[in-house]
């Protein structure tokens, strides 16, 4: 049987070669050497914790493992790591205010040790206004000046029009350059 022959017994599309656990592992794989580090990065400017980071980034892929197999589109991959990146981190962050909100453990913002040695003071600073924007603003900036996306990919990634991603930008800009400015006096 030919490789792209439609699989008769499904249904489905057209066959891959080799076993599907095969193939999804070979292909997660080679996406997680391309982009692990700057998931991880991406994650550790939103919620300023390597650990927390790096968990969020494994469970994005294990997820997109999961779903390998329902894929439609595996150039798509990336900007499905991106959105779960993303959502894992908001998720995060969410389950830090419903914790602290309740009594028990207190919850530290500590940075680790890791975290202070890969940014300067200056780097710290902007890190630390940036973490005191809102959710959506603080995405919108580091999607758009650390991941360098375009404005159409930010909006996919963070399921808004266009429009939305231009003002979220601008005020997470104004806001972001009035705290800098407090933190100067």
């Amino acid at each position: 049987m030919r490789a792209d022959a439609t699989n008769a017994a499904t249904g489905r599309g057209p066959l891959r070669a080799g076993p599907p656990d095969a193939v999804a592992a070979a292909a997660v794989t080679g996406l997680y050497q391309g982009h692990a580090v700057g998931l991880i990065r991406l994650a550790v400017v939103m919620l300023g914790d390597r650990p927390a980071a790096e968990d969020v980034v494994q469970d994005a892929f294990a997820g997109l493992y999961r779903r390998w197999a329902k894929l439609t589109d595996p150039g798509k991959a990336p900007a499905y790591l991106r959105s779960a990146t993303m959502n894992g981190c908001r998720n995060e962050l969410r389950r830090r205010i419903r914790a602290r909100r309740q009594p028990g453990e207190p919850v530290t913002d500590a940075a680790s040790a890791e975290f202070a040695a890969l940014v300067g003071e200056e780097h710290r600073e902007v890190l630390a206004a940036l973490r005191r924007l809102p959710d959506r603003q603080r995405e919108a900036l580091v999607l758009r000046f650390y991941l360098e996306l375009t404005e159409p990919e930010i909006a996919a990634a963070m399921g808004v029009s266009a429009g939305t991603v231009k003002s979220t930008t601008a005020r997470g800009l104004a806001a972001l350059r009035r705290l800098l400015r407090e933190n100067d006096r």
